[in-house]
């Protein structure tokens, strides 16, 4: 396996070689690869999560906080999820060769727009040893080569993960080069990396805004942006109040340190005075602080020992990853998809409510890549939506929006057959 002993340029280049062999590889070829992956993070457990201690131990001395650390950490329930993912794509249906289209011309052509590999797909990523398994393997199965380049806070957990899938892959019949890390490096890596337009065909960026401000400063390689998540939850003034509470709960607490997880709460102000010292009760009660805006506020703190705070304008654009939620009071669900508008990342956004009218207007109004009703804005991951796993959440509205699968890590070729045919 390629782990920056060799260059960057090398490293991809031996990729893209692999990335020919893979296009055309049966499909059972590769999906013995990710079995043979998925059997060798069992048999290697050990070894993973004694590497994946010695980040932590380095991430608790360097205080890099809970929400990271909850994300890097590895425990064997983790790493059999891990290895559960991987089974689950390949028994998904293989989207290369599928036919998309398919016609035949007046003139006898026979026309056909088929899926195919993108080629090599690099993805950069930040303390989630996760994404190491769950990217190769959507790649492999995709039929693409993957550059991976992880963070140095999980310098250790990603080596140990790479090598294991690095060699699963070659010893079920994959070529060299399928997968690779690169390592070691500072922003200089990365920039070359981003450069190798001749090698990479797609870079996913799955980390905070400076990561993704890094790229855009030098990448000449097309860039899909895995992007952080403001996501906020609206209650409407038709909502049942006992499913808002726990939707409310479950976005923002379930998980607060990931990308899905709801970072503002908008309540109707019909509802205000019956659900506000509700919910913040209920948000105290599970250790979450509220920051309140002017109309809630008094209502908010009017909750017993509750965690409240008045609201800046700057709580309106920050994603918290942490124990924290913005409150806010608004007239209409026409005046929640605007605050949505001017404050969110595009990510994922829910609205509670009992009227099919407000649902309608806030599915058609708000532009984000995934929009619930009456669902948690947690539910947004590949996993959930059937894809097995994901390489992360695109908020772009090109080739990819949403959880990134493994049609959205494919282009597309038309398949043009004749007879003789030239062209008069």
């Amino acid at each position: 396996m390629a782990v920056a002993v060799t260059s960057v340029a090398e490293t991809c280049r031996v990729a893209k070689l692999a990335s020919r062999v893979l296009a055309r590889t049966d499909t059972a070829v590769k999906d013995a690869a990710l079995e043979a992956i998925a059997l060798a993070l069992e048999e290697r457990l050990g070894e993973i999560l004694e590497a994946n201690e010695r980040d932590m131990a380095l991430g608790r001395e360097a205080q890099i906080g809970d929400a990271l650390l909850d994300r890097l950490r590895l425990d064997e329930g983790r790493v059999q999820s891990i290895a559960a993912a991987v089974r689950k794509i390949a028994a998904l249906q293989d989207p290369v060769g599928e036919v998309i289209d398919g016609h035949r011309l007046p003139n006898g052509l026979d026309v056909r727009k088929v899926r195919v590999p993108l080629g090599v797909v690099a993805v950069v990523y930040e303390a989630r040893p996760n994404v190491t398994i769950d990217a190769a393997a959507l790649c492999l199965k995709s039929g693409n080569a993957i550059v991976l380049r992880g963070s140095s806070s999980a310098t250790h957990s990603n080596l140990a993960l790479a090598r294991v899938a690095a060699e699963a892959s070659v010893s079920a019949g994959l070529p060299e080069g399928s997968v690779s890390l690169v390592a070691g490096g500072g922003r200089e890596e990365l920039a070359e990396l981003a450069t190798q337009r001749g090698s990479v065909d797609l870079i996913i960026p799955r980390g905070g805004e400076s990561l993704k401000e890094a790229l855009q400063a030098v990448a000449t390689v097309p860039v899909i942006y895995a992007a952080s998540g403001n996501c906020h939850v609206y209650v409407d003034r038709t909502a049942d109040l006992d499913m808002a509470q726990e939707i409310v709960l479950n976005a923002k607490t379930q998980r607060p340190g990931v990308c899905n997880a709801a970072e503002t709460l908008l309540v109707h102000r019909d509802l205000a005075a019956e659900f506000v010292p509700r919910i913040v009760g209920a948000l105290t009660e599970a250790g979450v602080v509220v920051r309140a805006d002017t109309a809630s506020l008094s209502l908010a703190a009017g909750a017993g020992g509750a965690l409240v705070e008045p609201a800046s304008q700057d709580d309106w654009d920050t994603e918290y990853l942490a124990p924290i939620i913005a409150l806010g009071l608004v007239d209409s669900v026409d005046e929640a998809i605007e605050h949505v508008a001017r404050h969110g990342s595009g990510h994922s956004e829910a609205i509670v409510t009992g009227d099919t009218a407000s649902a309608r207007s806030f599915q058609l109004g708000v532009d984000a890549a995934c929009v619930y009703v009456n669902a948690s804005t947690r539910f947004t991951d590949g996993g959930e939506f059937g894809m097995g796993a994901e390489i992360g959440n695109s908020t772009q509205k090109l080739h990819a929006r949403g959880p990134i699968g493994l049609r959205e890590l494919c282009t597309f070729k038309y398949l043009v057959e004749g007879d003789g045919h030239v062209r008069p």
